[in-house]
């Protein structure tokens, strides 16, 4: 039987030719949980949020323990739009939080918006993360994808039985043509991205940031390909939307106003943010030395 294959937020229309049926029933499932997140936060998280970051602006009583939590994040986006938003140059925007190396325990929780702790000390470099290497891979070999690194990997677990697949977009990785045919959409975005620029609505995800204790910006998870993408090309600025800042901050820009008011002083700081660039002292990993991006290609 052929099932008629549905999508899911996120689908972009650019992989449809590998969209596959035998991904219906995997994506019939993430629908089922999507819907069941989405009803609750429709009908209690969101009204929930709204009530707890109303009560907080007016001063009214539990305002103190309504930000000791850290305020709800979702409740803050909605209020501020686009004064979280913030133009960057990609090729600046090179570190990242490094979640692998932090406990979980230790991890801010990502439905609030004010974050505690040293995630910020502990850091990645965005250009030998996985996501640069996969972009840079791919145009070096743009006329011969089977020796890239990506066609290589993909065939490996095709040859082992497993091939890769995506219940978020219906994709499934089974065969040379597939896999191929994958990779050059990726080229595809890439060449589009050259000649009209960086495309807010083209992604699911935001290319969130996260301010350090110093004011910096840290990239956070979400959207890191599209931000290889423009670092590789050399755009000259993308936007970035602040998803959560430092306590530590927040005490610093906010100087004891409370509510409305702390959050447009914030508000107003973030437009003077400007990307990290330098290594934390709790990072897992040196940095190398030497780095040069390619010429640019825009």
């Amino acid at each position: 039987m052929r099932h008629k294959l549905p999508h899911l937020p996120g689908w972009d229309p650019a992989f449809s030719s590998l969209n596959d049926a035998r991904m219906y029933w995997p994506i019939q499932r993430t629908r089922l949980q999507l819907m069941v997140r989405e009803g609750f936060q429709a009908a209690i998280g969101i009204p929930l949020e709204r009530t707890i970051l109303f009560l907080w602006k007016r001063g009214m009583y539990g305002r103190s323990a309504v930000k000791h939590l850290g305020l709800p994040r979702g409740e803050v986006e909605r209020t501020l739009q686009d004064k979280l938003i913030i133009h960057v140059n990609p090729r600046e925007l090179i570190r990242s939080v490094h979640w692998n190396e932090l406990p979980k325990r230790r991890r801010p929780s990502s439905s609030t918006f004010i974050w505690d702790g040293d995630w910020d000390l502990q850091r990645g470099d965005l250009r030998y993360g996985s996501r640069y290497r996969f972009v840079s891979d791919l145009v070096h070999h743009r006329h011969d994808l089977i020796r890239s690194e990506a066609f290589q990997r993909f065939k490996r677990l095709v040859d082992e039985n497993r091939p890769w697949s995506s219940h978020q977009q219906g994709l499934l990785l089974d065969s040379e043509e597939r896999i191929l045919a994958y990779l050059r959409v990726y080229l595809a975005f890439m060449d589009d991205m050259a000649e009209h620029g960086f495309d807010m609505d083209r992604g699911k995800d935001d290319l969130g940031v996260a301010v350090s204790r110093e004011g910096k910006l840290i990239k956070i998870n979400r959207g890191l390909h599209r931000l290889a993408m423009a670092q590789y090309l050399g755009l000259q600025t993308v936007p970035v939307k602040v998803k959560a800042v430092h306590r530590v901050w927040w005490e610093a820009v906010t100087r004891n106003t409370q509510g409305a008011e702390a959050l447009e002083h914030m508000a107003q700081a973030l437009q003077h943010c400007r990307p990290e660039q330098q290594p934390g002292p709790l990072d897992p990993h040196e940095t190398p030395e030497h780095f040069s991006w390619p010429p640019k290609q825009v």
